[in-house]
């Protein structure tokens, strides 16, 4: 994957980008440029690898579901002044993919908040916006449903693939792609780590 284009064209695109080596150098920097803000989480992988909920928590009031009630995490992060996710997959070409099951991370990253922080590895990149729609569907959504344990047949399928399915436990409701930032340039800040993590 070509993370330099993959840089040069998110930031033409008006996004705020920065790559870390490791996970580290990332989690550090992300804790000293926030402090005394509330900050929401939507489920992923990759922030419970980085440690960021233990990490953000010595200096700010951050609201996660998978840490918390969910209930009451989820109405809390909608209004947090920051809020931070993953993505399923970022295009080389400067496009953002995540697939939602409930809207609560998608509808996040659209709208409500002062500043939006996407973190993700390298594993994420695609070259384009179909292979990266096709790694979301085929990679990213089938492991989410089996960590989940949904009984959907991509989670159940050898080799794992999207099935477009009906089923009860379908946790691809929702695909948002982030061709620009919304609420303006520089608002939505992308943060690659050089290493695999999540999904």
């Amino acid at each position: 994957m070509q993370l330099d284009t993959a840089v040069k064209n998110l930031t033409n695109h008006g996004f705020s980008v920065r790559v870390f080596k490791t996970q580290q150098e990332a989690v550090s920097a992300i804790s000293q440029e926030l402090s005394g803000r509330t900050i929401g989480f939507g489920g992923s992988v990759t922030l419970q690898e980085l440690g960021l909920f233990e990490a953000l928590s010595a200096n700010n009031t951050v609201y996660w579901h998978w840490k918390q009630s969910p209930a009451e995490a989820l109405e809390k992060a909608v209004t947090a002044q920051i809020y931070m996710t993953s993505a399923n997959a970022i295009s080389e070409t400067g496009e953002i993919i995540n697939i939602d099951g409930t809207g609560n991370r998608v509808a996040a990253m659209l709208y409500g908040h002062e500043a939006l922080y996407i973190i993700a590895g390298t594993n994420k990149l695609a070259p384009d916006l179909p292979s990266a729609m096709e790694r979301a569907r085929n990679i990213a959504a089938p492991l989410n449903a089996r960590r989940l344990s949904c009984k959907t047949p991509c989670a159940m399928s050898e080799p794992m693939r999207c099935h477009d399915c009906g089923s009860p436990d379908r946790i691809c409701n929702g695909f948002v792609t982030l061709a620009r930032p919304c609420g303006g340039i520089g608002k939505t800040h992308v943060i690659l780590i050089e290493e695999n993590l999540g999904y």
